[in-house]
């Protein structure tokens, strides 16, 4: 769940100014560590129970379970006024049963006729995110600050457009700058109780090497602030290995979305257990957005379809629930893979040995869970 008190704590501490000014935030960027810190707990976020440690990443599912990457062109477009701007989007969502709304401002991207277009983070944005994670596992590519909770990532143009090319995600070296400006000037605010309790970027406090050489060098290297909660899942342990090189193999964005949901919730898969979950539930993620319930139902079968093509599920049956001759609800039992089920048994071994050599908690006193 989100710890209120320990958001709160954090962003005292960090010390980043924001203050909004008729839509406008302003806020003073912080700046990496001048110097190395040893820091045992991005250690355990890198090493995992594996024979190929390339295939393999973490998930932290209380920030993934934060719907913003659902938008798609059409959306946007019709967000759009003649002016290109955007009013933020805001959705409701839960999480473990608690109500949340987060609303997203878009990113205002100078363009080369002149003028401001806004755009919303979308499945770029999403891999992206997914490629600095993974890189952040790399030796001398993380920097994480326990006490203040920062994490730090270095990567560059160049990195990433490598990077996705080799999981049969290539995106252009352009789309991938735009998708960096996009996570760094666009803004999530997560609500509870009509409360704004957190606020910032995807990619925060991007330093580079300057914007001329930034947008003329994809080799030059730049380094970003991830977000709070993967700093605190990384203090607390709270984040899960995955099969990264499967999950990006997944050409729907349902597919990943289900994929890292099984990975956090069906953690004891067996071939004698199963797991299940509604139709209404996959509605979080923002991916269902056909104007028809049954062409819905039919993405989320195309999903599942998927995830049994990449082996990850074995198979699965579905359960609809009617009012009537009106089908109002369904539910998805899901049968484990044998690959799968190794899968998070390793996961499961890895978070017992980093309990194992969990350190003092960083945040020692009683943190008031949101009810």
């Amino acid at each position: 769940m989100f710890d209120l008190q320990k958001i709160n704590s954090t962003i005292t501490n960090t010390a980043v100014i924001t203050c909004a000014i008729s839509k406008t935030r302003y806020k003073l960027v912080k700046k990496p560590p001048e110097k190395y810190i040893k820091s045992l707990q991005l250690d355990l976020f890198s090493q995992f129970v594996t024979n190929d440690k390339s295939e393999v990443s973490n998930t932290v599912e209380v920030w993934e379970s934060i719907p913003k990457y659902f938008f798609t062109s059409t959306q946007v477009e019709k967000l759009r006024t003649k002016t290109g701007h955007a009013d933020p989007y805001k959705m409701e969502f839960s999480y473990d049963g608690i109500a949340f709304s987060v609303k997203i401002q878009p990113a205002l991207i100078e363009q080369k006729g002149g003028g401001y277009k806004a755009c919303f983070p979308s499945v770029t944005e999403e891999l992206v995110e997914e490629a600095l994670k993974k890189f952040l596992t790399i030796q001398n590519h993380g920097i994480h600050d326990v006490n203040k909770a920062e994490t730090w990532v270095r990567f560059s143009l160049s990195m990433i457009y490598r990077e996705l090319k080799s999981r049969g995600r290539t995106r252009s070296r352009n789309e991938i700058k735009h998708a960096i400006e996009v996570m760094n000037k666009c803004n999530i605010s997560l609500f509870k109780d009509k409360k704004e309790i957190w606020s910032g970027a995807i990619l925060q406090d991007l330093v580079t090497v300057g914007r001329e050489e930034y947008l003329a060098d994809t080799d030059a290297h730049h380094i970003g602030r991830l977000p709070l909660f993967i700093s605190n899942a990384i203090n607390r342990l709270e984040y899960r290995q995955f099969n990264y090189d499967r999950l990006m193999s997944c050409n729907e964005q349902l597919s990943r979305f289900i994929y890292k949901k099984l990975i956090n919730r069906y953690r004891h898969a067996n071939l004698v257990n199963n797991y299940h979950f509604m139709f209404s539930d996959l509605k979080n993620s923002g991916l269902l957005q056909q104007k028809r319930d049954i062409d819905n139902r039919r993405k989320v079968l195309s999903a599942l379809d998927e995830l049994k093509e990449k082996n990850i599920i074995a198979r699965y049956e579905t359960d609809d629930r009617k009012e009537g001759r009106a089908i109002i609800d369904v539910k998805y039992v899901i049968f484990p893979s044998n690959h799968f089920i190794s899968e998070q048994k390793a996961a499961n071994k890895r978070v017992s040995d980093n309990s194992e050599k969990q350190p003092i908690d960083v945040f020692p006193k009683p943190m008031a869970k949101l009810k």
